[in-house]
């Protein structure tokens, strides 16, 4: 696996995961980019998705992990801003597959679905994967080519 600086955010839902997903991520090399909450008090998820998704789209950060009760909202919010290509998955495989197939930039995972020993499973098969391009570059370029990069 390849050391990235990954930002991650998290509404009140994702919280504890964030935490926990944060120090496996420290403790496998990675750097790693918080950007919140930093409580369980209820916040809105748009703005840590938002924030995230920037910090990726202006290269600032490598990757991003989004974090809400499903993953639905943040995946939502992420892909609207240009350039990110967000994955809201539910197992290993799907992030694998993301990051092969779509060029995912920004993994999304619905903390409330899963216990945390599967929530890091799905991060890790994440960042261990890379884009094959090859086919799927012309489909990545499609995608692009809806919002001008």
């Amino acid at each position: 696996m390849n050391m990235a600086r990954i930002a991650i955010g998290a509404d009140h839902a994702g919280y504890g995961a964030k935490r926990a997903l944060a120090e496996h991520l420290c403790k496998a090399g990675h750097y790693v980019h918080d950007l919140g909450t930093f409580s369980e008090e209820a916040v809105d998820y748009p703005d840590f998705a938002v924030a995230v998704a920037r910090c990726v789209a202006s290269g600032e950060d490598e990757l991003g992990i989004l974090l809400c009760g499903s993953g639905i909202g943040v995946s939502i919010v992420a892909n609207k801003i240009t350039g990110i290509r967000a994955a809201n998955c539910c197992t290993p495989l799907m992030a694998q597959l993301a990051r092969q197939h779509n060029n995912a930039n920004v993994l999304c995972i619905g903390a409330r679905l899963h216990p945390i020993e599967e929530l890091l499973a799905i991060a890790d098969a994440f960042l261990a994967s890379t884009f094959e391009g090859g086919r799927h570059a012309r489909r990545v370029e499609k995608i692009h080519q809806l919002t001008g990069r």
